[in-house]
């Protein structure tokens, strides 16, 4: 056992993974990100859905992009490699670019898909190391390292007011118990300070059904922070820290391309002499300019009691909990030369077992948060802790006094199966009118 690596384990799944609380109840997504710039009115148009899998297994790919070419129009596939792409019908010879990491980019002309059912494969692609003009890390440790270490450098280095759109889901099996949906200013420190970002809660909603839960209330602990953390350049000590570095193997995978652009993959997993659960996964870092773009991994559960210690906060007598998996998602973009966090992902699956019950429950909980616009905080603005949101809020309890009808408008029921994409787009209007007068900080 290492105390310093388990102090940092705990550390991490109390204050960035979706922490747990389950009580006694008395009485009687899909996910996807889109990125798109604002429009002044009201646009038709086409919706095309389908789904993107892997060419060899036929599984779907999980956050495979879609983007219309030269444009700002795009949407990544959900948990279950499905799509939902919304097109201006005005545009209609445009191409749809798909790209996955680890796989070649396919191009496809919009005339050439269909309304529904679309099947879109994939092959994996594998580019040979070296490239002429790029020298060849020998140690991708080294590179991990070397990355890390310029983040002051390669991330934004000005104060940054975002706004950013963010979701959390309960599910028990497939069925949705509760929906919580936010949109939240988020007050982004440069990369090389140590001072932590700050959070305002803007607006938000729920819609729950707990009856769907049986005989427990199951809840988020963290809100927007379970996001948020997940920024690895930012909070490098919840994974990477100097101490936990040590802990892992790191090993180049086959390399790939993306946007033109020559990316190394690295996967890494913890040491076999390591006993404390940490993580595996892939980073995957842009060759030329050493920057991490995306990062996908998961905890390694190798004691499912010790890990339910690390999650579960509360729960019945009468059960036993514990996660089956965790696993996330972090994807950078590029401005200017400058990189900044846009979007993360998190899932927490888990079971409970009853005593005296011959079947056991399975639930799942999704948490994600994408960028919709920022800009220099100037001024550098920062709000006062009376503002902020604690790290430990619950928002499905907060959402009750933040619940606006007039800014959510015609869009006030929440659509539980729609992606984050399809309730960005609906917003966008609203974020406008409200900032044009100027009755919020929303960038």
């Amino acid at each position: 056992m290492i105390p310093k690596q388990k102090k940092n384990t705990q550390k991490l799944a109390v204050a960035v993974l979706l922490t747990m609380l389950l009580s006694m109840v008395i009485g009687p997504h899909k996910a996807s990100a889109f990125f798109q710039d604002n429009t002044e009115q009201e646009i038709e148009y086409n919706l095309y859905k389908g789904e993107v899998i892997d060419s060899k297994t036929k599984k779907p790919l999980v956050f495979a992009s879609l983007a219309i070419e030269e444009s700002n129009i795009s949407t990544i596939t959900n948990t279950e490699g499905e799509f939902s792409l919304k097109i201006p019908k005005d545009v209609s010879n445009a191409n749809v670019i798909v790209s996955f990491l680890g796989y070649s980019t396919k191009t496809i002309p919009l005339s050439q898909l269909n309304k529904e059912k679309n099947k879109i494969i994939m092959t994996s692609s594998v580019t040979e190391l070296p490239e002429v003009n790029i020298a060849v890390p020998k140690n991708a440790e080294e590179l991990v390292r070397e990355v890390l270490k310029k983040k002051g450098e390669n991330y934004f280095d000005d104060p940054t007011l975002m706004t950013a759109f963010y979701r959390e889901t309960i599910k028990k099996r497939r069925k949705n118990v509760s929906l919580s949906e936010a949109v939240v200013n988020i007050y982004k420190t440069p990369y090389n300070s140590f001072k932590k970002d700050g959070v305002k809660l803007y607006k938000a909603r729920k819609s729950t059904d707990y009856d769907k839960l049986d005989t427990v209330a199951l809840k988020l602990q963290g809100g927007p922070f379970n996001a948020l953390f997940v920024d690895i350049m930012k909070y490098p000590e919840y994974i990477f820290s100097q101490e936990t570095l040590d802990h892992y193997v790191f090993k180049f995978d086959h390399s790939t391309r993306v946007n033109d652009k020559l990316v190394y993959v690295i996967n890494f997993e913890q040491s076999t002499q390591v006993i404390d659960p940490l993580y595996k996964g892939k980073l995957y870092i842009d060759a030329e300019n050493k920057i991490l773009t995306s990062a996908i991994y998961s905890l390694n559960i190798t004691d499912k009691d010790l890990a339910a210690k690390l999650f579960v906060r509360r729960k019945p007598r009468n059960a036993q909990v514990w996660p089956t998996d965790v696993a996330y998602r972090v994807d950078y973009r590029e401005k200017n030369g400058k990189w900044y966090y846009s979007y993360s992902n998190v899932l927490l699956e888990f079971k409970i077992n009853w005593d005296k019950r011959l079947f056991n429950s399975v639930y799942s909980m999704t948490c994600e948060m994408a960028v919709t616009d920022w800009k220099k905080n100037l001024v550098t603005e920062f709000p006062k802790a009376k503002d902020r949101i604690k790290t430990s809020i619950i928002l499905s309890d907060e959402a009750i006094g933040f619940a606006d009808p007039d800014f959510w408008g015609q869009y006030n029921i929440i659509e539980p199966e729609k992606s984050i994409e399809s309730a960005i787009k609906k917003i966008q209007r609203q974020l406008r009118r409200a900032n044009a007068d100027g009755g919020t900080s929303t960038p």
